[in-house]
């Protein structure tokens, strides 16, 4: 077994009650928390990863990524500042046996959660390629964000990426859309519908 699971942002401020929620957020929280309670319980030949790692927003002083009058394209609310409530995992996404978690935006603008490193540096990438991962799955929060950005991160860095978008939440239908197709023309492998509740009709997969 070479896969990994990359859970990305299913943190707090990212689900409803948060200072930037995502529709849905709560539900695919709980989703994953199922398929880490099953993992952590399997057998070890039949655990369906050899590991299983975290992402998150994790800000200090991110610049102009934080703004009192926010576009929601390039500058946002106050989210995920270290050390807050808003930048914990999401209770709903329970057990954490996570092999590492990595963080990401310190100090700027971050999206991919190859962009993370962990407390003593490390890289995500060198992290997987470490511990002989080939193959990711990503799932998590937003689709049409972070899911997005660290999926095509995985593909650029010759990791074979499948995306559980049944277990991701996206901001918006048209936005969502966008990062389904961007997905996969660069190479992911998709699996399901992901769960967006904006006004309109739902996304499909393309």
């Amino acid at each position: 077994m070479t896969r990994a699971l990359i859970v990305a942002d299913v943190q707090n401020d990212f689900c409803e009650g948060g200072s930037l929620a995502v529709k849905g957020g709560a539900e695919v929280a709980f989703a994953l928390g199922n398929v880490l309670h099953a993992w952590q319980e399997a057998d070890e030949r039949d655990k369906a990863y050899s590991h299983v790692v975290a992402v998150r927003d994790h800000h200090i002083d991110p610049g102009n990524h934080f703004s009192e009058h926010p576009d929601y394209r390039d500058t946002w609310p106050v989210h995920c500042v270290a050390g807050t409530d808003g930048a914990a995992f999401h209770p709903n996404l329970d057990p954490q046996p996570f092999g590492a978690v990595f963080d990401k935006g310190e100090h700027t603008a971050a999206y991919s959660g190859f962009e993370g490193k962990t407390g003593d540096g490390t890289s995500l990438a060198d992290w997987l390629r470490t511990h002989g991962i080939t193959e990711v799955d990503v799932a998590g929060i937003a689709t049409d964000h972070c899911v997005r950005a660290t999926a095509l991160d995985a593909v650029r860095l010759g990791f074979a990426t499948r995306v559980l978008l049944s277990m991701t939440a996206g901001v918006a239908g048209s936005t969502t859309e966008d990062a389904i197709r961007a997905m996969r023309a660069a190479g992911c492998e998709l699996v399901g519908v992901p769960i967006v509740r904006e006004e309109g009709p739902p996304p499909v997969t393309l």
